[in-house]
């Protein structure tokens, strides 16, 4: 799940590591941004995707178990320039979550240019991190959920927040699919999550990351930092039945202890059920938003922490940020982001 953060692992290979999943609409389109290889790590991450990792988008129709779509992208080895050669495969049906199953190749391209065909689009590259949180204040809600206590924000200043992403950047897909795909048209209700794997030794494909909701790993599984929890490697529609009592307790703990609710155990178990399976839920064709009532994929605007961190503990967590502080790392138009 989502780390985006600096640790062992990630400086060792970001390529592997998600950072964000967004989907909103687009120009008569539903758009899907997957990061990965952030900077925090350093200066000199290693530059690129995977040539021997797959990127998957997964996309579940109607609140199914399973994905009924999958979008493949792979990525040749650096020239020279750095730039890759890069392939799009689709998987449908039964095929969408089998590793086995070679797809339909959509479209070629490379990494830094465009590549269209039809009504299907594609960019990939470096590109400007519009993310944004003051870690100082994570730090804050992090020793709370640990520690089973109440969240004291007495030397919290939103008035003095900074970014403590601005000048980095990220390896980022960008896929656009036209309101004309028969299952992905206006008034269709999907779930979205995305996934890296690694080719195996034995032919075979090991999932090393996943992503659905934003800030899962930082707020619950802060320590770690090897990634050897075994939600990464699983399906989500595992998660409720492997780690519903592993969220929820630490919900019900720090609520209890902060007094906002007056039945924090059923809280803890909400927050566990809007949060498992880990698959961002959206309505095709409506405005995206990801906020801390209603959460409906979500925009590279989006202060996805603000309304994560004040849900896990049931009461307003003022980030200090605001939506204009990366006002200039998107775009209105395709690619949607700004390349780096």
């Amino acid at each position: 799940m989502s780390h985006h953060l600096d640790t062992p692992l990630a400086r060792q290979n970001g390529q592997l590591y998600i950072d964000d999943l967004y989907v909103f609409s687009g120009d008569r389109s539903t758009v899907f941004i997957m990061d990965v290889n952030s900077t925090i790590t350093g200066p000199d991450v290693q530059r690129g995707f995977h040539p021997r990792a797959r990127y998957e988008f997964k996309v579940h129709l109607d609140g199914a178990d399973f994905e009924a779509l999958t979008y493949r992208v792979s990525f040749g080895d650096a020239d020279p320039d750095g730039r890759q050669a890069m392939r799009l495969h689709a998987l449908t049906g039964d095929e969408a979550a089998e590793d086995a199953a070679a797809g339909t190749l959509l479209l070629e391209g490379q990494t830094g240019e465009p590549a269209s065909q039809g009504e299907t689009r594609i960019w990939a590259g470096r590109i400007a991190d519009p993310f944004y949180i003051d870690l100082s204040l994570l730090g804050i809600v992090n020793g709370a959920v640990k520690q089973g206590t109440a969240v004291d924000l007495s030397a919290w200043r939103p008035e003095n927040a900074q970014n403590s992403f601005a000048d980095t950047t990220v390896e980022s897909i960008v896929l656009e699919i036209s309101h004309q795909h028969p299952q992905l048209h206006p008034g269709a209700g999907v779930g979205v999550w995305c996934a890296t794997k690694l080719a195996t030794d034995s032919g075979g494909w090991r999932q090393v990351n996943r992503f659905g909701h934003p800030m899962m790993w930082p707020i619950f599984w802060p320590d770690d930092t090897d990634f050897t929890h075994p939600a990464n490697s699983r399906h989500p529609s595992a998660d409720f039945n492997a780690d519903g009592k592993e969220i929820g307790d630490p919900v019900t703990a720090v609520v209890s202890a902060t007094g906002t609710s007056d039945d924090p155990q059923g809280y803890g178990q909400t927050v566990a059920r809007a949060l498992f399976p880990d698959v961002l839920s959206y309505v095709v064709g409506t405005p995206a938003t990801y906020g801390f009532t209603v959460r409906n994929g979500r925009t590279l605007a989006d202060n996805a922490p603000e309304a994560m961190l004040s849900l896990v503990v049931d009461t307003a967590v003022p980030s200090g940020l605001r939506p204009a502080v990366s006002e200039r790392l998107r775009r209105a138009s395709f690619p949607y982001v700004v390349p780096a």
